[in-house]
């Protein structure tokens, strides 16, 4: 259940992207981070799998960066640090609607100035604050509406599926 929804958001986050507006300064509302946001989601399902739920963001991390990025395991990278303060929230806090909208703004923001920092680092883009406050801004609309929706979705599911309950 879990890779169909990464698979999904990994192709979502590809076909929304090519037809929005991703210029400097002309970035659409709807921004996608769908990968970010679903690897925030399945967190719970990986309950005691930790092994697993890394190996499962590592090769998705190398197909994002294969398809998307040309950033040979960085986001692969990304996406195992994403996935360990996921981890550690969904250890120590309960996940309500509320809660689900804050954490994911601080997913997307960790993640976004991750990836700029990195950029910066090595000096592969010419990146500033503004224009990284800007992306993060614009991305989470779309992000915190799909992360709702897979939360009803998974809350839904039968327990069969999910290892723990989502409350």
């Amino acid at each position: 259940m879990t890779i169909i929804l990464m698979t999904i958001s990994l192709l979502l986050d590809g076909f929304i992207t090519n037809y929005l507006p991703y210029l400097p300064n002309h970035l659409s509302l709807f921004t996608p981070l769908l990968t970010i946001t679903t690897i925030f989601i399945i967190t719970p399902l990986y309950h005691k799998k930790d092994k697993n739920y890394y190996i499962i963001l590592l090769i998705f991390g190398i197909i994002y960066d294969l398809f998307y990025t040309n950033l040979l395991f960085l986001n692969a990278l990304l996406f195992i640090g994403i996935g360990y303060i996921s981890k550690y929230i969904n250890k120590n806090y309960e996940i309500t609607h509320i809660r689900l909208i804050i954490f994911l703004i601080l997913i997307i923001s960790i993640y976004e100035s991750s990836y700029a920092l990195i950029l910066w680092i090595f000096q592969l883009v010419p990146i500033t604050l503004s224009k990284v406050i800007y992306k993060i801004i614009h991305s989470l609309l779309l992000n915190c509406i799909v992360g709702e929706l897979l939360y009803i979705i998974i809350n839904k599911m039968p327990k069969k599926y999910k290892r723990i309950s989502i409350n």
